[in-house]
């Protein structure tokens, strides 16, 4: 392949919680809260919810947000309609609930894949269930947009469990290591010349109805942690597809030769190998997010997203009118006590993790 370009990287903006999208994603969050040992009711206690917004804290006090939980934090339930979200929890766990009857305990390198199509109501609260240490809480969340012919697919949710996620392990050239997470897309390694070479690693399959499974969307979710000093090349995607690499944890990353010191997002050209090395003395994590774009308008208000404003106002009556199905459960903050790690879906099919 001929290389024109003087570098790969096409654009930086910096970094707050939120994480700007591209097309087909929407946008991202990233959340990562030290929540403290909890108090037996899955919740921190009393005394540390003084001096919060309760129902509306994203204060980051202490440490820790609760959202818009009031005793445990979290998110209690609200509508969707219109795409996916992709949660990557990585420390510490979610419970979720939803209006279909389905429910979840997911976590500790879990990641849940949920289509909420034609209209869900659902829950995730981050239940403290560590009384005798602290409760960490890191987690990604992503908005993939469907394109508008699944816009009204049924929804429901897949689980990805942590060690059913492929992890590519490679040494470069002065043995430095790096590790990629393959939660959607094909990872090919390139070659460093050190040690022998890795194979492909192949993404679970994702959800029938997602963009992730249009043939050529070429959609991808990774994510790479570098040691100090190590270097890892990306392979090249389709000329088609939008490349973003979001350093999240760490202070130092080069992209192309070019050095970034704080959270940052750097849309790259996605036919090239894209060159990154940690130049800082910590270990640095970055989501990449890649895919063909959909192309399509987008209309959204809040947790909707369709194509034009009369689909949102259509589905504004229509979630006044069914509630996506009601809510089964006694609260809307619910959660699952001391459960271990468990998905119940819709048809009433059970999967817990391997031990």
């Amino acid at each position: 392949m001929q290389d024109n370009h003087p570098t790969i990287i096409l654009s930086a903006q910096a970094l707050d919680q939120r994480l700007p999208g591209i097309d087909p994603f929407i946008f991202g969050m990233y959340h990562q809260d030290r929540y403290p040992a909890g108090n037996g009711q899955l919740g921190p206690g009393q005394e540390l919810l003084q001096g919060r917004e309760i129902g509306m804290d994203f204060s980051g006090k202490d440490g820790f947000s609760m959202y818009h939980g009031e005793q445990v934090p979290g998110f209690p339930a609200h509508p969707h309609r219109g795409f996916e979200t992709v949660t990557i929890v990585r420390k510490g766990l979610v419970d979720h609930a939803d209006s279909l009857g389905a429910t979840a305990r997911y976590g500790e390198g879990d990641v849940q894949w949920l289509t909420t199509g034609s209209g869900v109501q659902h829950g995730e609260m981050f239940p403290l269930v560590h009384e005798d240490k602290d409760n960490t809480l890191d987690l990604f969340q992503i908005w993939l947009n469907l394109p508008a012919k699944n816009k009204m697919a049924p929804p429901d949710f897949t689980m990805f469990w942590a060690h059913d996620i492929p992890h590519v392990r490679q040494s470069d050239a002065q043995g430095r290591q790096s590790e990629v997470e393959v939660i959607a897309g094909d990872y090919v390694p390139v070659h460093s010349g050190a040690g022998d070479r890795p194979t492909l690693a192949r993404a679970l399959v994702p959800p029938t109805h997602s963009w992730a499974s249009e043939p050529g969307a070429d959609v991808a979710i990774w994510i790479i942690r570098l040691e100090p000093g190590a270097s890892l090349v990306l392979p090249p995607a389709s000329s088609q597809a939008r490349r973003a690499l979001y350093l999240t944890t760490g202070s130092t990353l080069t992209v192309d030769g070019q050095r970034f010191h704080q959270p940052v997002m750097v849309e790259v050209l996605p036919d090239h190998p894209a060159p990154l090395r940690n130049d800082g003395n910590e270990v640095v994590e970055v989501l990449m997010l890649q895919g063909k774009p959909i192309g399509e308008p987008v209309a959204s208000h809040g947790p909707i997203v369709m194509n034009t404003q009369q689909e949102v106002i259509q589905a504004v009556h229509d979630f006044q009118r069914t509630q996506f199905g009601g809510w089964p459960w006694p609260s809307h903050a619910h959660t699952h006590g001391t459960r271990g790690r468990f998905a119940q879906h819709p048809d009433g099919r059970v999967e817990t993790p391997q031990a």
